[in-house]
């Protein structure tokens, strides 16, 4: 596990959080405070002065000192001298989950100024930078508009409750890991559940969410793809589920691993299901004709209106490429958009036959690209901001089709064409490089490129 610091610069009414561009590997599009990893080169040399924390190692000041150095053009040694800097305070340590890839053990250290100050930021971190009073970062969270870790949250919190907090806050997500699953709202509106699911590897874990206002009819909460991997895991997920409440389950697609334990949830808690026409097919087909005996069936097609978040109305679009019957949900107002399987950050996605189609594939990902959401949030892995991720997806599958587009005019058969291009793959993965290529290969003979 690395270690990160951040600097969470205040004054007595406000506080300083930058948006991360969306195109970094780590938490890209969040709102946080100034900070990074703490390096090797980082200095362990004892600091002098009263106004230094005791409770942190010096290699965690020194890292401080440099972070802000590089992020914000903000040289602390100076400011504390000409006495800009009125104290500096540990206020706590937030330990990544171990369902994000991305593990930190990362210090918070509050630094208070005497007044507002402004940052020249580095273009390649921050897309932007504000002073607000924590009240006013916590009502931009609550309508949607801003993309943040839990800890951000708890201290934005923690702030508008004591403004002049410098002492530990407990950080750490709070579930009972042996009777619950994780849950996380990074975006406000959108519950983001965890459990365990027999999904692909790297990735072992299926996002299941909760998104509606549950104010009436026209905002029914609606679980979304609900796949615990095991009756124990089913358990833990029911009771973090019910402490929300649900109206309807809704399935983005077939494969197993988005639908695990649907039917048995639907039929316990008296609810529907919604999904594709396709989907219901294929879920009978592989689950047997009366996996779905005595639930009432919705089947959801482009343009339906399912449910209300934060008061914008949400409506289902059709994404096949990955799946045939996958479908997105998204509100109006684009602040996010639910992608399902189109994209992953966690592991790489699979396009076979049948369900899957390279051609539509590529034109699923530039349509959305095109709906420009200002976040996008997958099945597996944390949500991430604007369209960067798809984009990078699209242009890495041209690169691939090229490759096979190439090889292929020189005669080679697939099992060289995997060598070439996967070279030193696990032996458990070649059936899915050999699917994936084929699905290339039809896309490339359907445009008659060969």
């Amino acid at each position: 596990m690395k270690e990160s610091v951040s600097a969470v610069f205040a004054t007595q009414t406000s506080v300083f959080f930058v948006k991360r561009q969306n195109y970094l590997s780590v938490f890209p599009g969040y709102y946080a405070t100034p900070g990074g990893k703490v390096d090797k080169t980082d200095s362990t040399r004892e600091l002098s002065g009263a106004i230094w924390p005791t409770t942190v190692s010096p290699q965690i000041l020194h890292a401080l000192i440099r972070e802000v150095a590089e992020e914000l053009n903000y040289d602390l040694m100076a400011a504390i001298q000409s006495g800009e800097v009125l104290a500096i305070d540990d206020i706590g340590i937030a330990i990544t989950p171990e369902f994000n890839p991305y593990r930190f053990k990362n210090y918070y250290l509050k630094i208070t100024l005497n007044h507002e100050k402004n940052f020249d930021l580095d273009p390649n971190e921050a897309e932007f930078g504000e002073w607000n009073t924590p009240a006013g970062l916590y009502k931009k969270y609550k309508k949607g508009a801003v993309l943040a870790v839990p800890p951000a949250i708890t201290l934005l919190k923690t702030f508008i409750e004591n403004p002049n907090q410098s002492t530990p806050i407990d950080m750490s997500l709070q579930y009972d890991p042996l009777t619950e699953v994780p849950m996380i709202e990074s975006l406000c509106g959108v519950r983001q559940f965890l459990p365990l699911s027999n999904t692909f590897p790297p990735a072992n874990r299926t996002n299941a969410f909760i998104i509606g206002d549950g104010l009436d009819v026209s905002s029914r909460k609606l679980l979304i793809d609900p796949s615990p991997k095991d009756e124990a895991e089913l358990k833990k997920f029911l009771k973090s589920v019910s402490a929300i409440g649900f109206d309807a389950l809704f399935l983005t697609h077939h494969h197993p691993d988005h639908y695990q334990f649907a039917a048995e949830i639907a039929r316990e808690f008296k609810v529907g299901i919604e999904l594709s026409e396709d989907t219901m097919k294929r879920i009978k087909k592989q689950s047997g004709e009366n996996y779905f005996e005595g639930i009432n069936l919705t089947l959801r097609s482009e343009g339906d209106i399912v449910t209300k978040s934060l008061g914008q109305t949400v409506r289902v679009y059709e994404v096949p490429g990955h799946d045939e019957g996958q479908l997105a949900l998204a509100p109006d107002s684009m602040d996010w958009f639910l992608v399902g399987d189109l994209i992953q950050t966690i592991g790489t996605v699979v396009i076979q036959a049948p369900e899957g189609d390279m051609k539509k594939y590529f034109e699923t990902l530039s349509r959305v690209i095109a709906l420009n959401p200002k976040n996008c949030i997958p099945s597996h892995g944390i949500i991430v901001g604007g369209t960067h991720k798809l984009e990078e997806t699209l242009k890495h599958r041209m690169v691939r089709e090229e490759q096979v587009l190439n090889l292929s005019r020189e005669g080679r058969m697939i099992p060289e064409m995997i060598n070439i291009i996967y070279p030193g793959l696990d032996e458990s993965l070649l059936p899915y490089a050999q699917r994936t290529i084929e699905a290339h290969l039809k896309k490339i003979r359907d445009d008659q490129k060969i």
